[in-house]
């Protein structure tokens, strides 16, 4: 594995900060993921997301463990990203909290999907052009419910990440209800 941004997660060859994460002022405590937003693993998180594919959840579960028994993040409580009622309610599921689900099986640690909630319906980030346009999308998105997670190493699962600007408002939101670190594991990022 090449040197990260101990940030974002992307390579990066002197493994200190990224020119992009360098002026990101970011609640998020770092992204990690296993593989690139490309190929197969695009195919396989299409086929998860949109065409109701959600035994996939599973080996995409197994692909996280394997990584994360190589590369450990912090974490106590895995707590999915979550969709807004509205596209929950279109889709049927969440593909995070299916892929947080079967991993918490694999690694035995509690799922707490009903604590972090978007209150704010907002676009697609996939179609935001720009690192602002995508912070300002999801700006104020998200909210706990209650401080169960207080004094708690938080890992936020979702099933890809672009600018981290999705998982760094949900990031915002559990440390404003007590979360000491939360670390943000994607199946892929892009690059």
């Amino acid at each position: 594995m090449p040197p990260l941004c101990p940030r974002c997660g992307r390579p990066q060859p002197s493994g200190i900060l990224c020119p992009s994460c360098v002026g990101w002022q970011a609640e998020i405590d770092g992204i990690r993921s296993p593989f690139r937003f490309d190929g197969v693993m695009r195919q396989a998180i299409h086929q998860l997301k949109y065409r109701n594919l959600r035994a996939l959840a599973q080996p995409l579960g197994g692909l996280l463990q394997d990584y994360l028994l190589t590369n450990p993040v912090p974490g106590e409580v895995m707590v999915p990203v979550p969709l807004h009622q509205k596209r929950l309610k279109e889709r049927g599921y969440n593909q995070s909290r299916l892929l947080a689900r079967e991993l918490g099986k694999l690694i035995n640690l509690p799922v707490a999907d009903d604590c972090l909630t978007r209150q704010r319906h907002a676009s697609p980030q996939a179609r935001a052009s720009t690192v602002d346009e995508r912070r300002s999308n999801v700006e104020s998105a998200f909210t706990c419910r209650d401080h169960r997670l207080r004094d708690k190493q938080v890992l936020l699962i979702d099933d890809v990440s672009t600018s981290g600007a999705t998982l760094d408002a949900c990031a915002m939101a559990l440390k404003a209800a007590g979360a000491t670190t939360v670390w943000g594991l994607v199946l892929a990022r892009e690059i």
